[in-house]
């Protein structure tokens, strides 16, 4: 662990010396690890599942977790038990986290709008709760209650009428779960909830099984086998949409002379100490920074309990030194981080100039874990390069947006003419005569109208 951590601290890149090509490569992701064949064996997973049902599950169970697993679902019993250990202190960390997450998702609640476009001419766009929506927790090492409340909290604002919770098994029993995951899910509203995880639970909530009833949409975080299946079955038009593409966690620091060299490199680590296949970058004009930054972080991986997962991710992490801040930021939006910390003199005017990051925390106060537990704005974020185009999570992916439309007489005179024009243009007469007999329609009810006015004078 020594030798790697001597070897990540002391990755030195000077991005000014680089070719284009090298700076590619400097920036790019780690490979992922057993990735080799990872769609065939996610595939495998999918269809057992979909031919056998709870009974795959309960197999995969035996399998990976070393567990029988009779009930998917948990009891009331099991979770008013397991709710009865929650230490208080912990209880209140997660009502004051529900608390912000609720107040800055509840602003940004859908409007629906009505716009006349032409006289006579009404149309508008309406936003509807998703009806059942899958939530996947993940569990394993780290539980994640902060995740249950990062999906449920704008399940609940939505008034999504089915939220449904997956996480995996606990041990000694497959239904041992973290009280913190249970408390989450209650203060969200979410009674239905099964104790499974992996591939076989995203092919579950997509498909269906005897107990489980079929989603609409699967949301959340997980690992390799997690993320592919997802990626598989929202291919699949019997399957469910997804919230976004996603991979291994990763930040990036832009610092400079006048950042804590402490804050910086615990930033990173924290980052790191996600899995062995994160990803942490420090991007700074100050070579002074950079040197005192890898010194903090050797100290302070020593004292952490899961050293191992952070050296390895460390293993393949990045400092990078710039010319200057302009250049750092060229480097930081070509990168595109999922997390993006800005520590300088001048944060505030650097703010506007980062396009592709997906969440941005500001100032030496700021670090990620704020994101990530209690400021209020979702963990729930793309990876490896999609925030150049995926936005972060927020209450609208849990909405279905539609059109509406209605011609009165008058807007059909008003438009009809020119649908025709451009149907024809098509060669789409179908579309043409569709318009042409309702604007014949109306001809001769005005004709019919101006001889009974006729005869009337």
């Amino acid at each position: 662990m020594a030798n790697t951590l001597a070897s990540a601290s002391t990755t030195l890149i000077n991005w000014s010396q680089l070719s284009a090509n090298a700076q590619q490569k400097a920036l790019a992701r780690p490979d992922l690890a057993g990735s080799a064949g990872l769609a065939e064996q996610v595939s495998a997973i999918i269809n057992t599942v979909k031919q056998q049902g709870d009974n795959a599950l309960r197999a995969y169970s035996q399998q990976f977790d070393g567990l029988n697993h009779n009930a998917l679902r948990l009891s009331d019993g099991k979770k008013q038990a397991i709710l009865a250990t929650l230490l208080p202190a912990r209880k209140a960390a997660i009502e004051l986290a529900y608390d912000n997450i609720r107040k800055f998702h509840a602003a940004q609640l859908p409007r629906d709008i009505s716009v006349e476009t032409s006289s006579g001419v009404q149309c508008q766009l309406k936003s509807r709760a998703i009806s059942a929506v899958g939530l996947y927790i993940p569990g394993g090492s780290a539980p994640l209650p902060s995740t249950v409340l990062m999906l449920g909290v704008p399940a609940q604002l939505a008034g999504c009428p089915r939220p449904v919770l997956v996480t995996p098994p606990g041990k000694p029993a497959a239904d041992d779960i973290a009280p913190e995951i249970l408390y989450a899910a209650e203060l969200c509203g979410i009674t239905e909830i099964y104790t499974i995880g992996g591939a076989q639970a995203i092919a579950a909530l997509a498909y269906g099984t005897e107990t489980i009833a079929k989603v609409d949409k699967i949301f959340g975080p997980g690992n390799r086998y997690v993320t592919e299946a997802k990626q598989q079955v929202s291919q699949d038009v019997r399957g469910a949409m997804i919230d976004m593409p996603a991979g291994p966690s990763e930040v990036l620091v832009l610092a400079d002379h006048s950042a804590n060299p402490a804050f910086v490199a615990a930033d990173l680590l924290s980052q790191a100490e996600h899995g062995p296949d994160s990803q942490v970058i420090l991007v700074s004009d100050s070579l002074t920074l950079i040197e005192a930054v890898q010194a903090e972080v050797a100290a302070q991986l020593v004292q952490l309990p899961r050293k191992d997962i952070a050296a390895a991710a460390l293993s393949h992490s990045r400092y990078i030194l710039t010319a200057d801040l302009d250049q750092a930021v060229a480097v930081t939006n070509a990168y595109a981080p999922e997390h993006l910390i800005v520590q300088t003199a001048n944060d505030d005017a650097l703010i506007d100039q980062f396009d592709s990051a997906a969440s941005i925390f500001v100032g030496q106060w700021t670090p990620e874990s704020a994101g990530d537990y209690a400021s209020g704005t979702n963990h729930v974020l793309p990876t490896y390069g999609y925030s150049k185009t995926v936005s972060s999570l927020s209450l609208t992916d849990f909405y279905r947006r539609y059109t509406v439309q209605k011609l009165s007489a008058t807007g059909m005179r008003n438009i009809g003419p020119a649908i025709v024009t451009l149907a024809e243009a098509e060669s789409l007469q179908a579309h043409a005569n569709a318009v042409r007999l309702r604007l014949a329609a109306l001809d001769d009810t005005t004709a019919q109208n101006t001889m009974m006015d006729g005869e009337t004078v």
